[in-house]
């Protein structure tokens, strides 16, 4: 995702971070893309859809952030609205970007986020992609285990031309893919950025590999998969709803 600094200024900031952020008492955590100009990230309940630029030192933000998740009563909204906007300025270090600005629905409060790099360097190379493969985008993406198995995810998952980025508040996935003709197939390694054991225990404290196949049309996708966790082998399925074209 990364590369040489764009007369823009982008590509010195693109990349997947972990973002920790907050507003009166209350606090978040999430995955974040910067992609050319573009913030898409979320974690288990709400997708962040938005914008950057550069002025000067100064990186000025601009986002929603809407619900992905049905489940109303474990997955509260942190300004007590399923959608908001958000307006902050930032500044780069050299291990992430402070945000502060103002959200919305609750005027006159400092929101805050902070912006650490994750290591994406190991995305494997990117897959092929035909005619009627699925589309470049923000997906919500919610899976299931099987076999009498009580355990699954909710997250984001960024799809770029055969790569994939996404995550939750806990975990953050790499990965890659290759789709024609209404199918995808591809591999995911699913990783801790916080320490998850005590939220999800059949997936935390693994790096969980995944190998996955499924079909996809211009809403989003359905897959079956394999993934290992530990000594753990586990069937799961998911399901991907288009939230943003990229």
């Amino acid at each position: 995702m990364r590369g040489a600094k764009s007369q823009a200024g982008f590509s010195v900031l693109d990349g997947l971070y972990k973002v920790e952020y907050g507003v009166n008492d209350a606090f978040g955590r999430s995955i974040m893309c910067m992609h050319n100009g573009k913030l898409l990230g979320g974690n288990s309940a709400f997708a962040h859809l938005g914008t950057y630029r550069r002025n000067g030192d100064e990186i000025a933000a601009e986002l929603i952030t809407e619900r992905h998740n049905a489940d109303t009563q474990y997955y509260k909204p942190l300004m007590g609205t399923d959608v908001a906007a958000i307006k902050a300025v930032g500044k780069a270090s050299s291990t992430g970007i402070r945000f502060e600005g103002e959200a919305a629905p609750v005027p006159g409060a400092l929101f805050w986020a902070n912006f650490t790099r994750l290591d994406d360097e190991g995305l494997p190379p990117r897959g092929d992609v035909g005619p009627g493969g699925i589309v470049n985008g923000l997906y919500s993406i919610h899976i299931r285990t099987l076999d009498g198995i009580d355990g699954g995810l909710s997250g984001v998952m960024l799809l770029i031309d055969g790569r994939i980025l996404g995550g939750d508040a806990f975990f953050y996935y790499l990965g890659c893919y290759s789709s024609a003709d209404g199918r995808w197939k591809g591999e995911i390694v699913n990783q801790e950025h916080t320490p998850a054991k005590d939220e999800n225990p059949v997936f935390g404290g693994h790096e969980v590999g995944i190998g996955f196949s499924g079909t996809c049309s211009a809403q989003g996708a359905e897959l079956e998969a394999i993934a290992l966790a530990g000594k753990r082998s586990l069937r799961l399925t998911a399901t991907l709803k288009l939230m943003r074209k990229a």
